[in-house]
């Protein structure tokens, strides 16, 4: 259990019942107060990658101009003019990492987070939403003077064009006193090698911990020479069909061929998603494809379906299902999370998955290719 509190209210809740520890912020008056219970036990899934908040703007006088063959597509709207916007909406404590440490703890795993944030609102909205969600926050780190990531998402249609900003956080890896059982490396910043390194020590130093990568745009541009021991040290690795080409350097295109490259360099698992196409899957043994499940309605908004697929497919092996059982419930929480604004709010819950898989249509399953 944890919440944000004035200290003596704090330990007036806690210390009659329990051990307490109270973690200082630089928030003024404003403590950290956890069941060290919790502490206890060992973490399930511990992301590692930044955090933001997303600003939605939904547009309304806009057009999409794409090339003839619907590759490359851009948003136009009036230049040197005022155009009106339909609505706003902020949403805290979102990124790769931070949606796949909720989506975790929604499908009931004890969940962490390595992350930073400034000492900003921006940063206490972040912290107090992912407590909120069930994610033990002890290890996002507050920097003094540096505001919390903050993304602006035009959203037109379903879709969105995001301006993303990173601030330059003085990344370092926690001490956990026991090793979780999976990490999750998605997005950081693009000064973020050196942390990279890190982290690669650290998990190479332990390899009892598993390991999923979900490369973010400059993890992607770092090249497979610079973090090929990475790809080398996950267990499970995810990315969507034209990332895999451009990682690969190569205009492949038969997905089969695809996952054998890509698990040429290192990972144990490769999936590799098609958006409404599908999903592959390729464990060296079985090459695998998932169809999409079937829209619950039309997508209201798309952002965070490539995650929620990932984490979901990452927490179903944790619990310790089989391949093909993961790829049954990854395709749920991304069909879900699109009919919401954000990549968080229409996560679901196991319960929520364990009814929809045993009610899917019968072509809902994995088959061999």
């Amino acid at each position: 259990m944890t919440r944000v509190l004035p200290t003596l209210d704090c330990i007036k809740l806690y210390s009659h019942k329990h051990r307490l520890s109270i973690i200082r912020t630089p928030f003024p008056r404003q403590v950290f107060c956890y069941n060290t219970r919790m502490f206890s036990k060992q973490i399930d899934f511990l992301a590692i990658g930044d955090i933001v908040t997303d600003a939605f703007i939904r547009l309304q006088e806009a057009h999409v101009t794409c090339s003839v063959d619907k590759e490359s597509c851009e948003l136009c709207m009036k230049f040197g003019d005022k155009i009106p916007y339909e609505s706003l909406t902020v949403v805290n404590a979102v990124g790769n990492s931070a949606n796949a440490a909720v989506s975790a703890a929604r499908l009931g795993l004890r969940s962490s987070l390595v992350a930073n944030v400034g000492d900003d609102q921006n940063g206490k909205d972040c912290l107090a939403e992912l407590r909120a969600q069930n994610v033990d926050a002890r290890f996002v780190d507050v920097s003094k003077g540096i505001p919390t990531n903050y993304h602006y998402v035009l959203w037109y249609g379903d879709e969105r064009t995001i301006l993303v900003k990173h601030q330059n956080f003085p990344y370092r890896l926690p001490k956990i006193s026991r090793n979780p059982k999976w990490v999750y490396v998605s997005s950081l910043r693009g000064t973020s090698y050196e942390y990279h390194i890190k982290i690669i020590k650290w998990l190479e130093a332990n390899p009892d911990i598993k390991v999923a990568f979900q490369p973010g745009t400059f993890q992607m541009s770092l090249g497979l020479e610079k973090l090929g021991a990475l790809y080398r040290r996950s267990d499970l690795f995810f990315c969507n069909k034209e990332e895999a080409q451009r990682i690969l350097g190569t205009t492949e295109g038969d997905m089969k061929k695809l996952m054998s490259m890509m698990r040429e360099k290192g990972p144990k698992i490769v999936v590799l998603t098609d958006g409404p196409n599908g999903a592959y899957a390729f464990d060296g043994t079985d090459a695998l494809f998932m169809p999409t499940y079937p829209d619950p309605k039309a997508p209201y908004e798309r952002t965070g379906a490539g995650d929620a697929f990932a984490s979901t497919l990452t927490v179903a092996l944790a619990l310790g299902k089989t391949l093909k059982e993961a790829l049954l419930w990854a395709p749920l929480n991304s069909a879900y999370v699109v009919q919401e604004i954000g990549a968080q709010k229409g996560l679901l819950s196991r319960e929520k998955i364990e009814r929809l898989v045993a009610s899917a249509p019968a072509d809902y399953r994995p088959r061999n290719i």
